[in-house]
């Protein structure tokens, strides 16, 4: 491994003169969360990978925690002492220049190391990063950055924790339930669907402060016509509609690629829908819901091709990244974020532009390309964004299952078009003629 070119690698966008006492706080606030996540489940559930595109839980602990040794520890800490060899190669996600690692799709057949040795393993990265923020190393400087990058890497993880278990658990013919206690009930209706109008013109979007990923920098200028955005995200009974109406039936509405895999893989309903006698019943964290028990909620786990075609019937399309951007910059970040507890999408209730943070992703107009300018980090960090911006599309907003800290207005997610298992939904949005 080159010390020198990972060190050089953390160049990351934050604010000056980082605080080493908020920062370790903020770690332990971070790590400890991770596990706090996986209290309802057993040894066996942290072993499922129920798709290829999902991993174990016990695996997204694991690799959590050889970020912060492959990329803070061991080039910054003199002497320290890896926990074992092999994790440096084992849990190594897709960093090509940083060493081999194992098939994605064969994480499931780790029954080796346990769930203890793995909880023992981040004990053991643990106190060492603690080491390090105690020794003055962190003041504003590369491993500060490092441990920042990890802290949002580990937030990343975290939400694919529960996307990943909410896919494992729907798949299991026993259909159990990730968290069981009642939720209090609030508003049963959904606000009435507006258009907010919105001047476009020359604006700038991307990073400016703050903490941020390479892929959301440099800020530079776009050019906006006139738009409206939907006052809310689309809910489950107004998608139940497009249902009902032969949305999945009719191709003049989808795209062509959209179209296809609807066909290959039998689309009917998002993902996690089921009928019975005559009623949609949802599988969600929670457990599985009737239609008429969250027909106000946003829909969520559609692809981009069901979004797509849900606002061509509905006569409108998905805004663009930018288009979203703008109108998200100056509100607060707040919504139903994982820290709500709900664990599912819920009711907007406010005024304006609700729901533009948590609930559900928002599907974007946009394909996920460099911004103007865009250096990729340099070293093995370089392969965190750019490598993936290829057959892709953005995602805005963060969900129920983001963290608040980890989500801002700048924040670009992207999937495949046809990834269902996030929670992923749809805002509408219309241009001005």
């Amino acid at each position: 491994m080159n010390e020198s070119r990972i060190e050089s690698g953390i160049e990351l966008q934050i604010d000056a003169g980082i605080d080493a006492g908020s920062l370790r706080d903020r770690f332990l606030r971070v790590r400890g969360q991770s596990v706090r996540l996986c209290a309802p489940l057993s040894a066996e559930d942290m072993m499922v990978q129920s798709l290829a595109e999902a991993s174990p839980v016990k695996w997204h602990l694991a690799h959590t925690t050889w970020f912060f040794e492959s990329f803070v520890l061991r080039p910054f800490l003199p002497g320290y002492r890896m926990f074992d060899e092999n994790f440096g190669w084992l849990f190594n996600s897709y960093y090509q220049s940083f060493s081999a690692f194992p098939d994605k799709r064969l994480r499931a057949s780790f029954s080796r190391p346990s769930v203890a040795e793995v909880i023992a393993y981040r004990k053991h990265v643990d106190e060492a990063v603690l080491k390090l923020l105690t020794s003055g190393a962190a003041e504003g400087n590369a491993v500060a950055e490092g441990i920042e990058l990890g802290l949002h890497h580990e937030e990343q993880h975290q939400e694919l924790i529960l996307t990943d278990i909410l896919h494992a658990f729907a798949t299991n013919p026993l259909r159990p339930v990730y968290a069981s206690e009642a939720l209090p009930e609030g508003a049963q209706r959904a606000l009435p669907l507006r258009f907010v109008e919105l001047p476009g013109g020359l604006t700038e979007i991307g990073s400016e402060r703050g903490f941020s990923f390479d892929n959301e920098r440099p800020r530079h200028r776009v050019w906006m016509e006139p738009y409206r955005l939907a006052s809310r995200l689309t809910t489950v009974e107004e998608f139940a509609e497009f249902i009902a109406d032969g949305g999945y039936r009719r191709p003049e509405l989808w795209l062509s690629a959209g179209w296809d895999r609807a066909q290959n893989d039998g689309w009917q309903a998002p993902l996690y829908w089921r009928e019975e006698d005559g009623e949609w019943c949802i599988f969600t964290l929670r457990g599985e819901l009737r239609q008429n028990q969250i027909a106000a909620t946003p829909v969520a786990h559609v692809s981009y091709y069901e979004a797509d075609a849900y606002a061509r019937w509905r006569g409108k399309r998905l805004a663009t990244e930018a288009e979203w951007e703008m109108a998200a910059t100056p509100l607060d970040v707040r919504g139903n974020l994982l820290e709500s507890g709900r664990l599912r999408t819920a009711v907007g209730d406010s005024d304006g532009l609700a729901q533009m943070f948590g609930d559900c992703w928002q599907w974007t107009a946009s394909a996920y390309l460099p911004y103007p300018g865009f250096q990729p980090l340099q070293g093995a960090l370089g392969e965190y964004n750019g490598k993936f911006m290829s057959g892709q599309m953005i995602l805005r907003g963060g969900s129920c299952a983001t963290p608040a800290g980890h989500i801002r207005a700048s924040y670009r997610n992207f999937f495949a078009p046809e990834t269902r298992w996030q929670f992923a939904g749809i805002r509408l949005a219309e241009a001005i003629l």
